[in-house]
């Protein structure tokens, strides 16, 4: 796991200076160019993850990825989802107060545990927002709290997130409506600073995309909490409970549960290990709080990414060796990608003068930016992409080809990329103009060196 950078001695907060109707307007310009297919875009995203969420909690079970019934007749079982019975049996008390008080914690944990308040990037009005780096923290405080009290009962009390699944998950997307609608009316406050894609004037479009840059409460950071704490601890912690069912069952772990496991634990624990690093991404930096962003991090990325391990908790599975260890060894190549090249920029941005950057090659932007063009980043324009791609590949490979249900992830999550690579290149075009073409000419490949 790699170490943080030092750090230099924390400046004090800037504030932005008070600013008049012009100006704000002038710094809240309305948004004219539409992602993701628009308004209409903006509602199938509304409408239909969830409902993709809710097909992969009720109609995948132990009976199959998708479930015999759904095999044998797909059109009626799924108008068997459309009754009011099935409508009812979503809704689960236990399960929302269960969630909702997951989320709570967490949100205490950041308030109240220590950790480094790192300024972020400066902000079109000269305001500069500090962040409380204490995922980390966060993490182990809520899984060494959870062992103390399953000291006395032991691992059954864990399967109450298998049994209630169904009911996680839609209480996961309820709050994340709901947290998205309060942001969205929110961000019609005074003196807010709104995301420059996220001002449309569309209000089905603006709730998806985010309208508000950086929605806070006092010094609480929705998007900042939001971003690595409850849908990357919440992953794990769904996994974990998964990997207890299995012990229950079998009373043991399958060497494809431990792959899974270790590989999404190492993902996430770095991720909140390197939380600094965070700060320069575009969810930050650049996209709005909104749908996408809560009900990605609340809902698709808990319910979503533990696929695999829900998987080999109904259908358990042991490897060869020689498997395990070809898998083992994709990951790390993929890991040591994907960290190194993110280090290398991070600390570029972060630490110019630290005795790593400067022997980096850059063209220097009349935006005043500059352009790595050597190292990981003179390989290609997004290397980092790869590198997390081919670690997604190998957290489904574990579950084996009987199905393809196990290896949505890496389908999704590719698509994914090239969109988020596609939108990049866009906004840099935008941007730095002559100077994006001409660095394209000196880093030729988008995200696979020699290929793409």
């Amino acid at each position: 796991m790699s170490k943080p950078v030092q750090r230099k001695k924390q400046q004090p907060q800037q504030k932005p200076q008070e600013t008049s109707s012009t100006q704000v307007a002038e710094l809240n310009p309305k948004t004219k160019h539409y992602e993701f297919g628009g308004p209409i875009g903006a509602v199938g995203m509304v409408v239909l993850l969830p409902i993709l969420v809710l097909f992969f909690a009720t109609c995948c079970d132990s009976t199959g990825y998708p479930a015999k019934a759904f095999r044998d007749d797909w059109r009626s079982a799924l108008a068997s989802k459309l009754s009011v019975d099935f409508l009812k049996s979503l809704w689960d008390p236990y399960a929302f107060i269960v969630y909702v008080g997951y989320v709570a914690i967490l949100a205490v944990f950041y308030v109240i545990l220590p950790g480094d308040h790192i300024p972020g990037t400066v902000l079109r009005n000269g305001g500069r927002h500090k962040y409380r780096m204490n995922g980390f923290a966060s993490f182990h405080t809520l899984i060494f709290g959870s062992l103390y009290f399953l000291k006395d009962s032991g691992l059954k009390p864990l399967e109450f997130a298998y049994d209630h699944y169904v009911g996680l998950a839609f209480a996961s997307i309820i709050f994340s409506y709901a947290i998205s609608l309060g942001c969205y009316l929110g961000s019609f406050g005074e003196g807010k600073l709104l995301a420059l894609g996220g001002n449309t004037g569309n209000p089905i479009y603006d709730f998806m995309i985010g309208r508000e840059l950086n929605p806070r409460i006092e010094s609480f950071d929705i998007k900042f909490f939001t971003e690595l704490r409850p849908g990357l601890i919440g992953w794990l912690v769904l996994n974990y409970c998964l990997a207890a069912k299995q012990w229950i069952d079998l009373g043991y772990l399958t060497n494809t549960m431990c792959l899974v496991q270790f590989f999404q634990s190492w993902y996430v624990i770095d991720s909140l290990w390197n939380e600094e690093a965070v700060l320069t991404t575009m969810d930050i930096t650049t996209d709005g709080f909104g749908f996408m962003l809560a009900f990605g991090l609340y809902t698709w990325v808990p319910f979503t990414y533990t696929l695999q391990a829900r998987y080999l908790v109904d259908f358990p599975r042991s490897i060869s060796w020689i498997e395990f260890g070809a898998i083992l060894a994709l990951n790390f190549i993929g890991y040591y990608i994907f960290r190194s090249a993110n280090s290398q920029k991070n600390e570029f941005r972060s630490f110019p003068e630290s005795p790593n950057s400067k022997k980096l090659k850059y063209m220097q932007t009349k935006a005043g930016s500059k352009l790595i063009t050597s190292g990981w980043w003179g390989m290609s324009r997004h290397i980092n992409y790869l590198g997390d791609w081919l670690m997604s590949l190998s957290w489904s490979l574990p579950c084996g080809f009987a199905t393809p249900i196990p290896y949505f992830y890496p389908i999704y999550f590719g698509i994914l990329l090239l969109h988020r690579e596609r939108r990049d290149d866009h906004k840099c075009r935008t941007k730095y103009g002559e100077d994006w073409e001409r660095y394209c000419k000196q880093v030729k490949y988008r995200i696979i060196p020699g290929i793409y």
